[in-house]
């Protein structure tokens, strides 16, 4: 045979004449091709947070998965999970770089331990009891621009292998597209062209935040209205009561306030909040104080209104605490006075302008009894407070109201304003301005399911601060 002829085609008798389908009953390759079909859809990320996970436990036979997405400058946050207590959403949170799985976001590569505590970089969550399953995988969720998350499967005893890295870490690429579709926007992603329109109509938006009452709900935004103290000389011209009717109005909104605030102090014992709910107890010796009762009753019949009154009082409260005593238990009696008065002035108020719609979202820097006694009564389905609320009684406050919330939603008014749709996803802890219809019809077909309570995102049937003309 010369050097020019080709050699003949070889026919291997070895190898199958007609192709081989892979028909289902290949648990694996069946549950990647369920993946790649359901990461397909458009969806909303609650539910890439929930079924992804789920998938991943599934096709790689671990016990525990988490998902964690980036958000602002370098911090991890677990938003779904397939494993550990639901509690943990939203409150697990690293730094990248810190521990395995924020080295993992920090190299961008893969990291594998068959016994994850004694890695250098291991990071102990107290109440998680992860040690339960110390085989451990974390590969990064890469994106356009870097990383967009990260995945963290688990198992009890059997190592991870090569193959699980690099299945996990394509499964991880197919994630990546949901979540960019998300538009979940924070601190990082604020500094990006995305505008919005004032005065509500912005494009969909997703703010990360922390979970502190579970469940969901929907409803317009709104801020909590709080009194106004002065009225001008035209104003008070045009009043529509009498002194004798601001002091009868005055002395109602006193019983009603007292009423109120003994039932928050039983209820707040009834859920076993200890300590920290002593503050409540502040608040019934102040309208058990007679001499408060009647300085606000005397300047209130010198004829100056309801609101001035009850501001005057406070400012006495505050000027006497800041100027003469210092003394810091009279100077958080003073801000709890301050907050009375404006609840009161509230309580008292004819302006039904000053009502809040029912059934809304509440929106704010913080939480404070005034809201329990005001806000409550128009019945708000959900509460999203702002990273500025720090106060050590916000938890308890949110606990008290019984609705679902998050705290520390970053660039909350940046995003939001009155009138705009709001889903609050305390499950998760993320807030959805202008959700997508499939997004409204998810908590629509859960409410119509039978739900009840936060989970069903209904609010309660009454306020603390209800009392005779609320309905």
């Amino acid at each position: 045979m010369s050097a020019s002829t080709p050699p003949p085609p070889r026919t291997p008798v070895d190898l199958p004449i007609t192709p081989k389908v892979y028909e289902r009953g290949n648990k694996r390759l069946d549950g990647v091709l369920d993946f790649v079909a359901f990461t397909a859809r458009p969806m909303p990320l609650v539910t890439l947070l929930d079924e992804a996970p789920r998938r991943i436990v599934q096709i790689l036979g671990c016990d525990v998965c988490s998902l964690y997405l980036v958000e602002g400058e370098n911090k991890l946050v677990m938003r779904g999970n397939v494993g550990f207590s639901r509690t943990a959403l939203g409150q697990i949170r690293l730094n990248v770089g810190e521990g395995i799985t924020g080295q993992a976001v920090e190299y961008l590569r893969p990291i594998i331990s068959t016994h994850a505590e004694t890695h250098a970089s291991y990071k102990h969550f107290p109440g998680l009891e992860e040690e339960r399953f110390p085989v451990f995988l974390a590969v990064p969720i890469l994106g356009k621009q870097g990383p967009v998350g990260a995945i963290a499967v688990q198992r009890e005893a059997i190592p991870f292998s090569d193959p699980d890295v690099e299945l996990l870490s394509v499964l991880g690429a197919l994630i990546s597209a949901g979540i960019r579709h998300a538009e979940l926007i924070d601190s990082q992603r604020e500094r990006s062209t995305v505008t919005r329109r004032a005065g509500g109509g912005t494009r969909k938006v997703t703010l990360p935040g922390r979970p502190l009452v579970p469940g969901k709900a929907l409803g317009a935004i709104t801020a909590p209205r709080r009194p106004t103290q002065r009225l001008s000389a035209h104003h008070l011209n045009e009043r529509t009561t009498t002194i004798e009717q601001d002091v009868r109005l005055l002395k109602v909104a006193f019983d009603v306030a007292e009423k109120a605030i003994l039932a928050l102090n039983e209820r707040a014992k009834g859920i076993s909040v200890g300590k920290e709910g002593a503050f409540l107890s502040t608040y019934v010796e102040i309208l058990g104080d007679m001499r408060f009762r009647e300085l606000a009753l005397e300047i209130t019949e010198s004829g100056v209104g309801i609101p001035a009154a009850l501001g005057r009082v406070a400012r006495e409260a505050t000027r006497t605490a800041a100027t003469i005593t210092r003394d810091p238990f009279l100077e958080e009696r003073a801000r709890d006075v301050e907050d009375l008065c404006d609840a009161l002035s509230m309580l008292a108020a004819s302006d039904k302008r000053a009502e809040l719609p029912s059934k809304a979202v509440l929106v704010g820097d913080g939480l404070s009894v005034f809201d329990l006694l005001i806000s409550a009564r128009a019945q708000p389905c959900g509460i999203a407070l702002s990273e500025r609320a720090t106060s050590p009684r916000t938890r308890i406050l949110l606990e008290l109201l019984g609705v679902p919330a998050i705290v520390d939603v970053q660039g909350l008014f940046r995003w939001s304003s009155d009138g705009d749709i709001a889903l609050i996803d305390a499950d998760h802890g993320l807030m959805v301005i202008n959700p997508s219809k499939s997004e409204i019809a998810t908590i629509r077909h859960a409410r119509n399911q039978g739900g009840t309570g936060p989970q069903s995102g209904a609010a309660p049937q009454s306020g603390p601060g209800a009392g005779p003309g609320d309905r």
